[in-house]
């Protein structure tokens, strides 16, 4: 199945939105060098042939009326002298929007569910890093022969994280229903925020624990070691999610959230089928949302990055050994670390060490958790996505990321969620089996 690309036109925004051109700082959080990726997804859309709209020129002015209050996405990243980023802003700057089309359905491939890896690569840009830092946002709008469409959005991860991409997506939804203004105006200014304290301190010692320096160490470059990964998707029924978490409740009278119980079962099963050496350490990173959480919390608006990552390290031995109620319970304590000292400290972490290297190991599994993320309200006007699918498997200093993805179809009924996991080749086959024991219950105590 072959996507045809027509064109690719850049769109600037709708009106000058500034007078002289100059350079926006980005938050230590934005330049953390484990975000110097860009990252990839695609929503899918269903509509109807008796539409009169066309989704590409909804879409194209949508984006450069929401650009006159975004105009930092149509900027170009480039390095400062100390190695970190920053945008600068000139006139004339806009973000390339291509044209493309396939003839098939939507239906055919079950909105994207059943589509192979070959036509979900097509729908989505996929820049060089050098062309990331020219355009660090590149979209794509294709349009199927049933009259649906996908939104394909390669956005570099500096820029912002996946809730700041969301409120991006959204002001441009309001402008394409015929809104007039947005509802959140962004916060374009990140110069004050998220700064290291003067000087330095790392007060929260959880960090060296979890945080290992080694300027030749580069976890994305490792990770070409594993040989190819492949990308799949797991339906998972709330039944068989509350049968679980019941269990480890009678087990250790304690309760758990579905990410931290199926987080456990994911990790173990993945360090389990991968083989890895039983005295290996392995990590479970997973992104939290610090928003709210810093002192003063950051404000209405703000779309820069505001996830921290949140770890618990093991040997693979005691991860296959412990009970799957206690490593569901690290998950769990290990965010009551998650305090403003610990945001600050790891901010002046990366002050202190920011070219040395910091990096998490080698067997780091990275979780997240995209099921809370507005992706429903990012409505053109034909109705919220039926599927958002992430294609990048570089995330938190891991190779084979694990998302949590919302409910997908357009059928009324929502049961469950779904699981994207990135995995090695060669472990694929094992993990299948772990999860349909997921699916059937099928394992005794002795495997909690």
């Amino acid at each position: 199945m072959q996507v045809q690309i027509s064109d690719t036109t850049v769109f600037v925004p709708s009106k000058p939105p500034f007078s002289d051109d100059h350079v926006l700082p980005l938050t230590h959080l934005d330049n953390d060098p484990n975000l110097r990726v860009t990252f990839r997804y695609v929503r899918a859309y269903v509509t109807t042939h008796s539409s009169s709209s066309d989704p590409f020129h909804v879409i194209s002015a949508a984006l450069s009326a929401a650009l006159v209050h975004y105009y930092p996405l149509a900027a170009s990243l480039r390095r400062r002298r100390d190695n970190r980023l920053e945008l600068f802003c000139s006139a004339g700057q806009g973000v390339p929007l291509i044209r493309a089309s396939v003839e098939s359905t939507l239906h055919s491939v079950s909105q994207l569910n059943d589509a192979e890896t070959q036509l979900l690569e097509q729908l989505v840009p996929d820049p060089d890093p050098d062309q990331a830092m020219v355009n660090p946002c590149v979209l794509q709008v294709t349009v199927f022969k049933c009259g649906g469409y996908t939104l394909g959005a390669a956005v570099n991860h500096s820029l912002c994280d996946g809730m700041g991409a969301t409120q991006f997506f959204n002001a441009m939804a309001e402008l394409a229903r015929g809104s007039g203004q947005i509802s959140v105006q962004p916060i374009l200014d990140r110069s004050g925020l998220l700064r290291p304290r003067d000087p330095p301190r790392v007060g929260a010692p959880v960090l060296h624990e979890f945080l290992s320096l080694d300027p030749k160490f580069s976890p994305y470059e490792h990770g070409k070691q594993l040989g190819p990964v492949l990308r799949e998707c797991f339906e998972v029924k709330d039944e068989s999610v509350e049968k679980f978490k019941t269990k480890l409740l009678k087990q250790s009278g304690l309760s758990f959230t579905t990410f931290e119980a199926l987080g456990a079962y994911i990790w173990r099963a993945k360090v389990k089928s991968s083989e890895i050496s039983m005295d290996e350490t392995v990590t479970f990173a997973y992104a939290l949302n610090v928003r709210k959480l810093v002192n003063p919390a950051l404000p209405v608006g703000y779309w820069g990055n505001g996830c921290i990552a949140m770890y618990v390290k093991l040997s693979a031995k005691e991860l296959m050994e412990k009970p799957m109620w206690e490593v569901a319970d690290r998950i769990k304590k290990s965010k009551s670390k998650a305090t403003d000292e610990y945001v600050r400290s790891f901010i002046d972490f990366q002050e202190l060490h920011y070219d040395e290297g910091i990096n998490a190991g080698k067997e780091v599994s990275g979780f997240t958790d995209w099921r809370h993320l507005q992706h429903s309200t990012v409505d053109f006007g034909w109705g919220g996505p039926v599927t958002v699918l992430p294609l990048s498997r570089n995330l938190l200093g891991s190779v084979e990321p694990c998302f949590f993805l919302p409910f997908s179809g357009s059928n009324g009924k929502k049961d469950g969620f779904k699981i994207m996991v990135n995995l090695r080749e060669s472990a694929m086959p094992g993990f299948r089996k772990e999860m349909d024991m997921f699916s059937s219950q099928e394992f005794g105590l002795s495997f909690l």
